[in-house]
């Protein structure tokens, strides 16, 4: 069975990734979390992940690390990864690899946080160019596969890499428009997602520049995690 390293659920975006996309499709595995070091330290992670981050996938003795290479090498045994029509297998990717590459400038502003609601300062033109690239990505997918989900029917790997934005988009009230509204509640309201968001409130580590930097992005609205 697979062993997926993961980090906290309340701020680890990447490690959302394959976690979710793997409960979603059925495929089994074992999940191990390792709360972050104080101050953001990775060396501890270094004896199962090659380059001491989250998340890291073990498969037997073959290690895979980094979620785009988590998802494609789960891919070559389970095809239903990505879409089966070639140009929505196509889109996904691209969507995808977008994803994992870009906006920086949401990720620097708008933290990872399941538990926390914050209403932000401002939103700066970097972050609008990229909130805009998300709802023109979320429409363009949904009107041209049919939806309910960004390349089709069916729930694959594309939409697990936006499954972070979704929950930042929770969490700093961010504006869509369109069916690109609609599909960000339901994908917040699938059975993985939940169970995500439940065990991210039920933590109690806190990492303190994880905690600054969400604190920092604007007025805190309510922290709904156990104290």
């Amino acid at each position: 069975m697979f062993t997926l390293h993961i980090a906290n659920k309340n701020y680890s975006s990447w490690s959302l990734r394959p976690w979710v996309l793997m409960r979603t499709l059925n495929i089994p595995f074992e999940e191990q979390i390792h709360p972050l070091d104080a101050g953001g330290s990775w060396n501890s992670y270094r004896h199962f992940s090659p380059n001491g981050r989250v998340p890291c996938l073990q498969d037997g003795a073959q290690t895979v690390w980094d979620s785009l290479a988590i998802v494609e090498y789960l891919a070559e045994t389970y095809p239903q990864v990505w879409p089966e029509d070639k140009a929505a297998r196509a889109w996904a990717r691209s969507a995808s690899a977008e994803m994992h590459s870009g906006f920086q400038t949401l990720r620097n502003t708008c933290g990872m946080s399941c538990g926390h609601r914050i209403q932000l300062h401002a939103i700066s033109a970097g972050l609008e160019r990229d909130i805009q690239r998300i709802n023109e990505l979320w429409n363009q997918g949904l009107q041209t596969f049919g939806g309910p989900f960004l390349a089709g029917a069916h729930f694959t790997a594309v939409d697990a890499f936006f499954a972070p934005v979704a929950f930042r988009f929770q969490t700093y009230g961010l504006p869509l428009t369109g069916p690109a509204q609609d599909y960000l509640t339901r994908l917040l309201n699938i059975p993985a997602m939940q169970d995500w968001y439940a065990s991210g409130l039920k933590e109690t580590w806190r990492e303190p520049e994880h905690e600054q930097e969400i604190l920092a992005a604007g007025k805190l609205l309510a922290d709904l995690r156990n104290k």
